[in-house]
């Protein structure tokens, strides 16, 4: 039986979703009719996310810019290339095909993207990872000063990642996500790590006495 917290509860939660419902129809009053006809058809699946996203915590702030979620932040930078800089880096992108082992000693990094645009002349830079802006860049500092010098050595203006104004430089080519999705933001880079070994664990116990 629910409590009287519950039920008192219940009409504020109806009438938040309400109210985003409304909002939503008023927004797409003028969307292409595709728009309009998929909005009415995914209105239920809608409803019942905006009623789970009700009291729940969301998206925070990360610290000194960006997002977070949870335990996991986001980081994304548009960057002008210096001259001659998109070649290089074009090329140690394609050097190392990918594999960034040596962020792996920096241990909260998720994922990292490098996307060049407008003919090479701008790249966007995007990454998650785990806590706190100014401690994640702490660790790239003190972690792998040397590769983050050889890679953003080609972008104009980069003070080098020593330099005491490094963050002031980041800060102004970051732009903070509008929006940005999450699967786990409860679990940590090592933590991840830490289950998939669990996991793997227990596939080989069931291996073994199958």
């Amino acid at each position: 039986m629910a409590t009287q917290a519950q039920m008192a509860t219940r009409p504020t939660r109806d009438a938040v979703v309400e109210q985003k419902l409304q909002k939503l129809r008023e927004l797409y009053a003028d969307a292409p009719e595709i728009g309009k006809v998929a909005l009415q058809n995914g209105m239920a699946d809608i409803a019942r996310e905006f009623a789970a996203l009700t009291g729940a915590t969301g998206v925070q702030s990360a610290g000194r810019v960006g997002a977070r979620q949870g335990k996991v932040s986001e980081l994304t930078a548009l960057l002008q290339i210096a001259k001659g800089g998109a070649k290089r880096l074009r090329g140690l992108l394609e050097l190392v095909e990918g594999n960034f082992r040596g962020a792996d000693v920096v241990g909260t990094l998720h994922d990292m993207r490098f996307v060049f645009l407008e003919n090479d002349t701008k790249l966007l830079f995007a990454t998650a990872y785990d806590g706190e802006w100014d401690a994640y860049i702490d660790d790239f500092v003190t972690k792998i000063p040397t590769s983050m010098d050889i890679f953003f050595c080609n972008l104009e203006g980069w003070p080098g990642i020593r330099h005491p104004k490094v963050k002031d430089w980041l800060v102004q080519h970051q732009i903070t996500a509008d929006a940005w999705y999450v699967a786990n933001p409860n679990l940590t880079v090592a933590e991840t790590r830490r289950l998939e070994k669990v996991g793997a664990a227990v596939e080989e116990f069931l291996d073994t006495i199958a």
